[in-house]
């Protein structure tokens, strides 16, 4: 078996391409210059030389092309675009364009392809809005509060329309929010995690930050990726809600990593408003029931593990 992960320079891309390695996959990997690129992820994981790295840009419709034939996979994984929140509100037409003119392009593809490719695509919690506490299934309506959103929403629908019109396998998977230590320190978690480390090593600092009281579901990434290859391995495309089911606040998360540090976290932490999105989502809340009934899976890593394995 052959796989095409679009996007293999992030941390899901990073932790997929450990995971089809071994299941005996050849596996190829894209970023826009694969020769200047870091591949940071890889080679924490020691895989770096394992993977085929192609140089494609995903909103060039030919470098998709020829990425693809290049390839020739069996499935293919898209993981590219924009991916923080808040930069998105900085950054949206860069973030809509990533997104959907990228799964665009790949769709258009692999239907001129015509040789039954598989995608996967990667959806996000976030374009469901605010359910206000109600926990999201597959069948609950998009409502996007930030370009970041919007972009994934819009993309998602792509994946639904060309499924239904030209009877792609192409499926999204819906996944909620999944750390790691390959997040970069712009997300919050990692930013809370690497900045209570320096603290309890003796820094002079404090953790700034916006709202305490939003509300997460917070999983561990590799355990995730699996969910994705589950998916592709379905005798039909469908989309899926990848999480934990158990959402916590960020000042659970910030509390429970001060405590595990033995230090306590409101002697440390600041907030600021400039740190406060336009729009944001009080609660994120999941019932991931599908996806452990049709694909058996089921998150292992919750809140208090996800921060644990990031300390260490």
């Amino acid at each position: 078996m052959k796989a095409l992960i679009i996007g293999v320079s992030g941390q899901d891309g990073s932790y997929l391409a450990d995971f089809l390695l071994k299941k005996g996959y050849e596996v190829f990997g894209t970023s826009r210059d694969a020769q200047g690129s870091v591949f940071r992820g890889l080679n924490f994981l020691g895989i770096k030389n394992e993977v085929h790295l192609l140089s494609m840009d995903p909103e060039d419709f030919r470098s998709v092309l020829v990425a693809i034939k290049k390839s020739k996979p069996d499935e293919i994984y898209f993981l590219a675009g924009q991916s923080s929140v808040g930069l998105s509100f900085e950054q949206p037409a860069e973030t809509i364009q990533s997104f959907t003119i990228g799964i665009l392009n790949v769709l258009e593809a692999v239907k001129m392809e015509a040789r039954g490719i598989k995608v996967y695509h990667a959806g996000s919690s976030e374009a469901f809005g605010d359910t206000e506490g109600e926990a999201a299934k597959e069948t609950t309506p998009f409502k996007p509060r930030s370009p970041y959103a919007l972009a994934k929403a819009s993309s998602t629908w792509l994946v639904d329309n060309y499924r239904e019109a030209y009877d792609l396998f192409a499926c999204t998977g819906i996944l909620f929010n999944h750390e790691s230590p390959l997040r970069p320190e712009r997300f919050v978690t990692q930013k809370i995690i690497q900045t209570a480390k320096r603290i309890s090593e003796g820094a002079e600092e404090k953790l700034v930050l916006g709202r305490l009281d939003v509300s997460r579901d917070w999983g561990w990434a590799s355990e995730y990726v699996e969910a994705m290859w589950l998916m592709l391995q379905q005798d039909k495309a469908e989309d899926f809600i990848i999480a934990t089911g158990k959402s916590q606040s960020l000042e659970e998360f910030v509390s429970k990593t001060f405590e595990v540090l033995g230090l306590h976290w409101q002697e440390h932490v600041s907030q600021s408003p400039d740190l406060m999105r336009p729009t944001d989502l009080s609660i994120s809340k999941a019932d991931p029931e599908k996806a452990g009934k049709k694909l058996g899976w089921k998150a292992k890593v919750d809140m208090e593990g996800v921060i644990e394995r990031m300390l260490k």
